[in-house]
């Protein structure tokens, strides 16, 4: 069950990140003071800061959002099967 609530946090942690990546890509017609979009921007740049601050951008693109995805998604692996192997 603890494994279960696990996954679903990476998820929404996936779900935020690509929601501030796509927007990032528009152009600003959304206000970003306002909720929820605040919110998610504040929760991209806790968990992108230490991946920012590793990986320069390319040229004109930044990659630490791929990164990101890929460290989460092994990390998220290995907690949820740890997890799962004590029964939670």
């Amino acid at each position: 069950m603890i494994s279960y609530i696990v996954s679903i946090l990476f998820k929404i942690i996936y779900l935020i990140i690509l929601v501030v990546v796509l927007l990032s890509w528009l152009p600003p017609i959304f206000d970003s003071r306002k909720e929820p979009l605040k919110f998610f921007i504040k929760v991209y740049n806790a968990i992108m800061s230490p991946f920012k601050a590793i990986i320069p951008p390319i040229g004109m693109i930044d990659i630490s959002p791929l990164i990101a995805f890929i460290v989460l998604q092994i990390a998220e692996q290995i907690i949820v099967r740890a997890l799962m192997n004590f029964g939670l």
